[in-house]
């Protein structure tokens, strides 16, 4: 299990390894965290495929791995993100090619409101995430108008729940009263993220995973 900042360091390990390697994060991709999401949307709900799921951040790792696998389970993801901070072209390429597939779509806003719309999950992310401290300040003033709050939970569908990887910055990117309220599953996330690597590492241990 490899947790790094480059990508290409994983692959490179994996490339030259002669047992399974699991990428536990990397400045692309979170998978074992979007596994985990996914899991505690499919307890929640009972079922994953027609769901909608809005992330409201920063278009980084954690949003490339929710869109991805979301594409695969068949839950639509919407993306909301200042200008800027889009997740990168080729992996909302392949999220969506995925997704209509799985009679899903992948979405993209500037607009939050918008993206959280009818959703019955919603996602966020810290600001400034490992390696990125020196910015901040500037992320603070980018990313205000995307903090999650009450208001902004109000347009999403009734029964939606908040979610957020953790740890988070309180008063950030997800006001006290939403992640404190009924509606937030963020423990179960984390108790989940145990769950679903022990079965991960079960599938690698038997050799089930090709």
């Amino acid at each position: 299990m490899a947790r790094t900042f480059s990508h290409e360091s994983v692959v490179e390990l994996a490339n030259h390894a002669s047992i399974p390697v699991v990428n536990a994060l990397t400045d692309l991709f979170h998978p074992c965290q979007a596994l985990g999401d996914l899991y505690t949307l499919r307890e929640k709900f009972g079922t994953l495929p027609g769901l909608k799921l809005a992330f409201v951040g920063d278009g980084y790792n954690v949003c490339h791995s929710l869109m991805i696998t979301g594409a695969r389970l068949g839950v639509s993801v919407r993306v909301a993100t200042p200008p800027g901070y889009d997740p990168k072209p080729e992996i909302v390429a392949e999220a969506k090619t995925l997704a209509a597939a799985m009679g899903a779509t992948v979405e993209l806003f500037n607009n939050p409101r918008q993206a959280i719309a009818g959703a019955q999950a919603v996602y966020t992310d810290v600001w400034a995430s490992m390696g990125q401290e020196h910015a901040v300040h500037l992320r603070s003033q980018v990313f205000a108008p995307y903090r999650v709050t009450e208001d902004l939970m109000a347009a999403a569908d009734s029964s939606a729940v908040f979610m957020h990887c953790l740890p988070a910055h309180r008063g950030h990117e997800v006001t006290n009263e939403v992640i404190d309220s009924p509606r937030s599953v963020v423990f179960d996330q984390a108790e989940n993220r145990l769950h679903v690597q022990k079965a991960l590492l079960i599938l690698l241990m038997q050799g089930t995973h090709a």
